[in-house]
């Protein structure tokens, strides 16, 4: 009797055959659940929130729908955390990454059912991974020398990835944008200084890459509305009539002119603080909090530009951009770095003023304005442009690029299939098996496009067997044609992540043989 009472009472554990089963089932839940919004024709979800004002999210990002549930199955959280990874490090793939996985764990069961020990099958599932990445490697294309060449593989890239999104009726006009604003970056993989403006209203077709920086604020009242050659200082700090700050300390006077006194007192005090800040030589403040009537005042005699409650976000990117340091205190000029820009000008864009500057430091910068016809359009718009923005400042640093739309699976479970046919012994079921769940997404992009996904992938595999064929599924027709002909590409290092973590994720759920689920905390009574 004394062993069966380890754990306290409530808690739970599961053993061998019933762990493994529950971790396979919520693994493959999750993949099944993330399933329908893969490739071209996928669909979107509805997440609603529970939450104050049960916020809707339409999406078909995988890891954004992934992030927003809550999960109690410990397997179905590991796929949840490879598709947050995914998106950190190379910002697509999310969907595919949790379909592989899921799909190899699928494969898995059979061979657990079938006596082959989960360590068998991992072995078999590493050899295997090696091989479709070498495959894979033998096929790249890399035109990183030839600068038309790559500007048009980056082109292609954004346009395969836009398809699947929100974006892909215009994506011709968004793959453009998200080019060049890549192009500007030079090389660095450093998004900070592309910014996203959301603007409601228009159509998709109205968005428009904006060289420079916009800040979505209203200039003040009585201020100039163009400053050419601007220096900014950006700053962090309180600019509400500083107040007599004792707290808990009462103030008696016996007459009015006391208080006036007081009063002359703090605006004298902040006086001093508005000339500190003039006397760093500056033309346009940017403050993150608020600015009131009379420090604005003082700002507009000197012809100083005070832009008042700039979001966070913004003053820390327009620091950023404009090749200055965010400043709270100001009694020593010389150490603060002072922003610099060409122009800084109002501009208008649907009903709300912007402030736009113009040449600034960072040549890089810009910034991408959304027009939509809803705000929910806008965030799966942004979702998307980002997804598309990462995948192509990876592709500037890895240059290399494979074909898309099922093509690099195929090649991989040809190859795949090779090597399970000179591996003796048992691991050779599980590098079958591989091959297998490889195959699962060219076929679930038939079946999300309605197409007949066995008649396809039978017809994909024949072409396959030829040499250097670049066969994979043509959504639009519904038939297999040529990716190279069609300009379908990808990233490698997408893909290559997406099969690593895939593999690596699915063997951890593997070596699973036991789940213990520790007692709720009781709540003690208080009385």
């Amino acid at each position: 009797m004394a062993i069966e009472r380890l754990f306290k009472d409530e808690a739970t554990e599961e053993k061998g055959e019933r762990a493994r089963m529950a971790s396979f089932i919520g693994a493959m839940a999750i993949a099944d659940l993330v399933k329908t919004t893969l490739g071209p024709k996928g669909m979107d979800k509805i997440l609603q929130s529970t939450g104050r004002g049960h916020s809707v999210t339409v999406t078909n990002d995988g890891a954004t729908i992934l992030k927003s549930l809550h999960i109690d199955n410990p397997a179905a959280k590991v796929l949840v955390d490879i598709s947050k990874v995914q998106d950190d490090e190379v910002g697509d793939g999310t969907t595919s990454v949790v379909v592989l996985a899921g799909e190899l764990l699928r494969e898995a069961e059979k061979l657990v059912n079938s006596k082959i020990h989960p360590m068998t099958i991992i072995a078999g599932y590493r050899m295997a991974a090696e091989a479709a990445r070498k495959a894979l490697l033998e096929k790249v294309m890399d035109n990183k020398q030839d600068a038309e060449k790559f500007k048009e593989d980056l082109f292609k890239i954004a346009m395969t990835t836009l398809s699947s999104k929100i974006l892909s009726q215009d994506k011709e006009h968004f793959a453009k944008l998200t080019v060049d604003a890549v192009m500007r970056l030079k090389g660095s993989t450093n998004l900070e200084s592309i910014q996203i403006i959301k603007k409601p209203g228009g159509s998709l077709k109205d968005s428009f890459l904006d060289e420079g920086f916009i800040l979505d604020k209203k200039i003040g009242v009585g201020q100039p509305k163009r400053i050419e050659n601007a220096k900014i200082l950006v700053a962090n700090t309180a600019m509400d009539t500083d107040k007599v700050k004792i707290y808990g300390a009462r103030v008696r006077v016996d007459s009015m002119a006391k208080v006036a006194e007081i009063e002359g007192a703090e605006k004298e005090k902040m006086r001093e603080k508005v000339q500190k800040i003039i006397n760093h030589g500056i033309n346009c403040f940017v403050n993150r909090q608020l600015i009131y009537n009379f420090p604005e005042e003082l700002f507009a005699d000197a012809g100083v530009l005070a832009i008042e409650h700039a979001d966070f976000d913004g003053i820390e990117r327009l620091a950023l951009v404009t090749g200055g340091e965010i400043a709270s205190t100001f009694d020593n000029p010389e150490s603060v770095k002072l922003g610099h820009c060409s122009l800084i000008e109002e501009i208008m864009i649907g009903e709300d003023k912007l402030i736009h500057f113009s040449g600034v430091e960072m040549g890089q910068a810009c910034t991408i304005v959304l027009r939509g016809a809803s705000p929910h359009m806008l965030d799966e718009a942004e979702r998307s442009l980002h997804d598309a923005l990462c995948v192509l400042s990876q592709t500037v640093n890895d240059s290399r690029v494979l074909l898309g739309g099922g093509w690099p699976e195929m090649v991989m479970a040809k190859a795949v299939d090779e090597l399970a046919r000179r591996t003796p012994g048992k691991r050779s079921h599980a590098v079958e098996a591989f091959s297998r769940a490889l195959v699962a997404i060219p076929t679930t992009i038939a079946d999300n496009a309605g197409l007949d996904s066995a008649e396809m992938i039978a017809q994909l595999r024949a072409e396959h067997q030829k040499e250097d064929s670049s066969a994979g599924i043509d959504v639009i027709s519904g038939s297999v044609g040529n990716m190279a002909e069609l300009g379908i590409s990808e990233s490698f290092k997408v893909k290559q992540a997406v099969l690593l973590s895939a593999t690596e994720a699915s063997e951890m759920i593997l070596r699973v043989d036991e789940i213990i689920t520790c007692a709720p905390r009781q709540r003690e009574d208080r009385m």
